[in-house]
């Protein structure tokens, strides 16, 4: 089996997982992942989180969160939403704004992050296979502290 059907595989049981999962499993499995490149995330993405007990979790849900979009790496629209008809639009009052793609280090990586324009949140990418990636929410906008120790927000984008 190579890699990227080891991630996906890894992958898929986490999203089925009906119990919280924990950030050092996230972490774990983040650690086993290739980084994604700036062209590599443009396109359309649809979202959703880990469940792990962050303080956030849940906030994309009552958004209607659809996912995000990456128009080039300095049009990225973070929070595209659904209306009450189903129709997609980018949420620009939740986060202040929308956002562009950068290539940052994290954890010793470059990787593609995409840098909110109204907040102090980045989120990191990198790859589960061609189209799927998960994401770290990190910032001081973004991190649960608590429990005292501070905690990221995990989710996933899959590519429309």
């Amino acid at each position: 089996m190579d890699s990227t059907t080891t991630a996906r595989a890894a992958f898929d049981d986490l999203v089925a997982r009906t119990d919280p999962l924990t950030d050092a499993e996230l972490d774990a499995f983040w650690a086993t992942l290739q980084p994604t490149t700036v062209d590599f995330m443009i396109g359309e993405w649809k979202g959703g989180e880990f469940q792990t007990g962050h303080r956030a979790n849940g906030f994309m849900n009552r958004l209607n969160w659809f996912g995000k979009t990456f128009v080039s790496p300095s049009d990225a629209k973070p929070l595209v939403c659904l209306d009450a008809d189903g129709n997609r639009f980018s949420n620009t009052e939740a986060m202040n704004g929308e956002a562009s793609l950068w290539a940052e280090e994290f954890r010793g990586e470059v990787v593609a992050t995409m840098v909110y324009d109204g907040k102090p949140v980045h989120d990191h990418f990198k790859k589960v296979d061609e189209n799927t990636v998960i994401g770290i929410m990190n910032g001081k906008g973004a991190l649960d502290t608590s429990s005292g120790t501070p905690r990221f927000l995990y989710f996933y984008l899959q590519r429309v």
